[in-house]
């Protein structure tokens, strides 16, 4: 079973969409939506374990126009 995460992204202003687009290329990114409050996007990733979610972020999310990243770990689900 995957490791899931949310990650919580604020933008540089006017980036929003570009940024957006970009996480939808992403391998490993499963959803990316455009929220409203103190983050802009929230992005939801699978990887095998906490150190692939760990890697993804740093490597594939960290890019211009990401100001601020979250990363909110799955522990569980009903």
């Amino acid at each position: 079973m995957p490791t899931k995460a949310f990650i919580l992204i604020e933008t540089s202003v006017g980036k929003t969409r570009e940024v957006a687009r970009s996480l939808q290329k992403v391998s490993g990114i499963v959803s990316v939506d455009i929220a409203t409050g103190p983050y802009d996007i929230i992005a939801v990733l699978e990887a095998p374990d906490i150190t692939s979610i760990g890697d993804l972020v740093t490597e594939q999310v960290h890019f211009s126009g990401v100001v601020r990243t979250v990363t909110c770990i799955s522990v569980g689900s009903n």
